[in-house]
């Protein structure tokens, strides 16, 4: 994370991200690996025992370790080294046992993912939740929709609260589809040091850490951090649209919203600026940004060459920033102020002229808003 991590993304996903995060996550997939290995009666049990006590990320020099991983462009054999060391004795030859850097790395991945992905969709439950809040309080209230930012025809605030409840439910549940895999294969993917327990030992080495298991090692089929990443644009996405909507309606001349805590100006004391909607805008355009890389999947033959190298940062970031999106998001919405009387004042006589041209009435815009209201109510009820 840069300097402004601290603005953007909370504390607990910042730690996960870190280097320590990934580093713990690595070590825990060098004892998942020593675990698994054991049960299935690869490596001696005591020796996987061993390596256990010695996978505490206390009194290891990440930053040596960082450091010593330049030459071989991946800190996991370092890593590795500094195990084997910690472990000492005839253990320390089954330190890593069967694997390539890429597993371990790939795997530590998977499991700073799963941790930060859960933060999100709590984020995105309590975002539509305080949205559901909206659509219903105000199901009647009218206010103007807009179209190429100009004012269309008339609907509800509710209508509109309605559409953030359906995109946020939409975007917690296909994080929650995600299958985040384990990865294992060794040198190329063969699995050829386990001799013929290698699937045994992977399907073992998923299961110990509450991975799912791949059908084969994906060293270079990028398939499940491309759709982690595709997940984790829509989500911030649907968040950057509520921030941009709130941005938009908060302005002064609109004023229609306000975040219950606006963000105030070094300068001007008068304002009061949407912060939150501000930072999950702005934490969507990052995530964006990122995920480009998360969705490139053009790796070469066995192992890539610096496409892989590449995703650890854009996944991190990517991580990180959807999670300061989705909380952003639910604390502007947490406390957003709604001034109805503003919204009736700034409909202009031309929005009518769709009722007039058909011959509808008000109770047909109001009507249909309010079927909408109820529908996007029953998509956040439905079963998870």
């Amino acid at each position: 994370m840069t300097t402004f991590g601290p603005i953007f993304v909370p504390d607990d996903v910042r730690r996960a991200v870190s280097d320590r995060g990934w580093f713990a996550a690595m070590l825990e997939a060098e004892r998942a690996l020593a675990a698994a290995s054991a049960r299935v009666g690869v490596v001696p049990g005591e020796a996987a025992r061993e390596i256990a006590a010695g996978c505490d990320p206390a009194g290891y020099d990440l930053d040596e370790i960082l450091a010593a991983g330049r030459a071989a462009a991946s800190p996991a054999g370092a890593l590795a080294d500094a195990l084997r060391a910690r472990v000492g004795g005839d253990a320390s030859r089954w330190v890593h046992f069967g694997a390539t850097s890429q597993d371990v790395i790939d795997t530590a991945a998977m499991l700073v993912a799963r941790t930060v992905v859960a933060r999100t969709e709590a984020d995105l439950d309590g975002a539509a939740a305080a949205a559901a809040r909206l659509a219903e309080e105000h199901r009647s209230t009218p206010m103007a929709a807009r179209t190429l930012l100009q004012q269309a025809v008339p609907t509800t605030f509710g209508a509109k609260a309605a559409g953030w409840v359906v995109a946020l439910a939409d975007s917690r549940d296909r994080l929650r589809a995600l299958r985040l895999p384990a990865q294992l294969g060794g040198a190329a993917g063969t699995l050829a040091a386990f001799g013929d327990r290698g699937l045994e030992v992977a399907a073992a080495f998923a299961a110990e850490l509450g991975l799912a298991e791949p059908v084969l090692p994906w060293h270079s089929q990028r398939a499940p951090v491309a759709e982690l990443g595709a997940a984790l644009d829509l989500a911030a996405g649907a968040c950057g649209k509520i921030g941009l909507d709130v941005v938009l309606l908060a302005q002064t001349e609109i004023g229609e919203v306000a975040e219950a805590a606006g963000g105030a100006s070094s300068t001007m004391p008068h304002k009061r600026n949407p912060a939150r909607a501000v930072i999950a805008r702005a934490c969507a355009e990052l995530v964006h940004a990122n995920v480009s890389v998360l969705e490139a999947g053009r790796h070469e033959h066995e192992r890539a060459a610096g496409a892989w190298q590449a995703e650890w940062t854009a996944l991190s970031e990517s991580l990180a920033h959807a999670a300061g999106a989705a909380a952003a998001v639910h604390e502007c919405l947490d406390g957003l102020q709604v001034d109805p009387e503003r919204m009736r004042a700034n409909m202009t006589s031309d929005l009518y002229s769709e009722r007039d041209r058909l011959g509808l009435d008000d109770a047909s815009y109001l009507g249909v808003s309010e079927t909408l209201v109820d529908r996007a109510l029953a998509r956040l009820r439905e079963p998870r």
